[in-house]
């Protein structure tokens, strides 16, 4: 058995999530100012991430994969469709389906927005951190990678 956590250490694990979360969000909101996102919804942007992550898939994969109803997911589809970012096509394998892939318009705009993203924060870290605190980033982030690994 361990021993019980002090009140203290409990209290700085609470500051420092609370902590975390914010500046996680405040991280995630100016790197999205950094590239083209447009107007996709959420949903939108988990759709396209995934189709890119896994490769081509039927609306009732993405769907379930989403945790969405087909009929929710369709909409989703047709607004990406619409902004030429998505792509259906015959599945090979079982005709009766359509294998919705990314466009090569939203693969390059993809790419772009992660240059300009990735580009961005290069330069805050070189310009704002010393070569000792771009160390105990690295650090941070280890821990970070820590946090999130199962």
């Amino acid at each position: 058995m361990s021993a019980p956590t002090p009140d203290s250490d409990i209290a700085q694990a609470t500051q420092l999530a609370h902590d975390l979360r914010g500046l996680m969000g405040k991280l995630k909101r100016r790197l999205r100012e950094q590239s083209n996102v447009g107007d996709l919804t959420p949903s939108q942007t988990a759709v396209l991430l995934r189709i890119e992550k896994d490769g081509p898939a039927t609306t009732s994969h993405l769907a379930r994969a989403e945790g969405m109803r087909p009929q929710s997911m369709g909409a989703v589809i047709a607004a990406l469709e619409e902004a030429g970012l998505v792509q259906g096509a015959q599945d090979p394998r079982d005709g009766r389906q359509t294998l919705l892939s990314l466009t090569d318009a939203c693969r390059q705009w993809v790419a772009a927005g992660r240059a300009a993203r990735q580009d961005w924060l290069f330069h805050k870290i070189e310009a704002r951190l010393s070569p000792q605190e771009q160390g105990q980033l690295a650090a941070a982030i280890a821990l970070l990678q820590r946090l999130v690994d199962d």
